[in-house]
């Protein structure tokens, strides 16, 4: 009974309205400010940052919402961008383009580990259909394995935390270790074209930031109704009082499987997307350190905020960025830093700053202004009104005038 007052008096917390101007305002920035300001270069390096930002929102499902903590989110948003790369890596494997390699028509990599024809799970990413599927099928389809067999066992906490980093680094190895089939450490590169569409130049580059940015808002929404729905309250319940939960009928692992998935999805959309735009994809955005690096953009913009993700993604990029081109062997350090300040001085990250300084005083400003535009009340005129006489004298008056009276 009391799991299922805090439950149905949850919907009053989330049935606040949506401050739909402060994503209005993050598509400005990103539709609007962004292009006009920024040379191509460095808004293809923005994109680059943003679809990381997709992991970062899976997150905010997985560990905010559900207290989830994956620290393998690498290898879903590594296997999205491996799928697109291995269909544009066919398209650019035509026999023209290879005919001087000792078995035309494979990729070269393939070529230079003396395979002779294409392995067969490589086959159907011919298709361009078969592709777009397997992004999200491949991520999903694994997520569900792990969780499965995680969560149905009830691990979870800093077990199932260490868990996902063994599988990142147990990917990572493979991939390495099956150079012949997967690029090994360099990867899948010279990805040229798209259904015969060149990547590579600025037209195809502004296209893909634009395609990038709908999609993130897509996946920016779709959480978003997660998040307030009666499912999203139920992955709180969980996070705070698990038990209580399960002893109220629900299964437990079903939810954490469900939204372990969803944040497969978002993650293996983003690297599908970051493929397309860098014209790459390797080994070293699958294993630990990506990992840890996706749960401090979530960290620093906030885990329990949706739109802190996206700008703490950017921002913590940016810094990567400017500080790893002066100090590129102390970023890692740094980065460390980042995140023990993180956890010890704000803790809900950029949008618990946010909440606790800057929208107070932005309420009692907006407040003052209406106060100050607003009229004043008319002042009510003071009426007169005769006074009453008293009972007693007007008594006497009347028996005097009836004295008066002539008989």
């Amino acid at each position: 009974m009391m799991m299922s007052s805090q439950i149905s008096a949850a919907p009053a917390q989330n049935s606040s309205p949506v401050d739909w101007w402060k994503y209005l305002l993050l598509a400005v920035i990103l539709l609007l400010v962004l292009p006009l300001a920024l040379d191509i270069f460095r808004l293809n390096l923005i994109g680059k940052y943003l679809t990381y930002a997709f992991v970062a929102i899976g997150l905010v499902l997985c560990w905010g919402c559900g207290g989830i903590l994956s620290l393998g989110q690498g290898v879903f948003f590594g296997l999205g961008g491996y799928c697109m790369a291995m269909f544009l890596k066919l398209e650019a494997s035509n026999p023209e383009a290879t005919a001087i390699q000792s078995t035309p028509g494979i990729p070269d990599f393939m070529d230079w580990n003396q395979l002779t024809e294409l392995p067969w799970f490589w086959q159907p990413f011919h298709s361009l259909s078969f592709t777009l599927l397997a992004v999200i099928a491949v991520p999903v389809i694994f997520a569900f394995i792990i969780g499965v067999a995680m969560f149905t066992r009830r691990v979870g906490g800093v077990y199932f935390a260490i868990i996902t980093q063994a599988i990142a680094a147990i990917l990572t190895i493979l991939i390495i270790g099956q150079q012949g089939y997967t690029g090994g450490v360099n990867g899948i590169t010279d990805l040229r074209t798209f259904v015969g569409w060149d990547i590579r130049t600025e037209s195809a580059q502004y296209l893909l930031y634009f395609v990038n940015v709908a999609l993130l808002f897509a996946c920016l929404f779709a959480a978003l109704y997660i998040k307030r729905c009666k499912l999203g309250r139920l992955l709180v319940a969980m996070r705070e009082k698990e038990d209580r939960v399960r002893f109220s009928g629900y299964n437990v692992a079903s939810f954490k499987i469900f939204v372990f998935c969803i944040g497969a999805a978002f993650a293996a959309i983003g690297g599908a997307m970051f493929t397309l735009q860098v014209g790459f994809m390797s080994p070293s955005f699958v294993g630990i350190v990506p990992s840890i690096e996706m749960v401090i953009f979530c960290a620093v913009g906030g885990r329990l905020s949706l739109l802190g993700a996206v700008y703490g993604t950017l921002l913590v990029n940016l810094a990567k960025t400017s500080f790893s081109e002066s100090f590129p062997e102390l970023w890692l350090f740094a980065m460390g830093a980042l995140f023990i300040g993180v956890v010890l001085a704000f803790p809900d990250g950029l949008a618990g700053l946010y909440q606790t300084y800057i929208q107070p005083w932005f309420k009692h400003f907006i407040n003052r202004e209406k106060v100050g535009l607003t009229p004043p009340a008319p002042i009510p005129e003071k009426t007169t009104t005769p006074a009453k006489e008293p009972v007693t004298s007007s008594l006497s008056s009347s028996l005097e005038e009836s004295r008066n009276v002539p008989a």
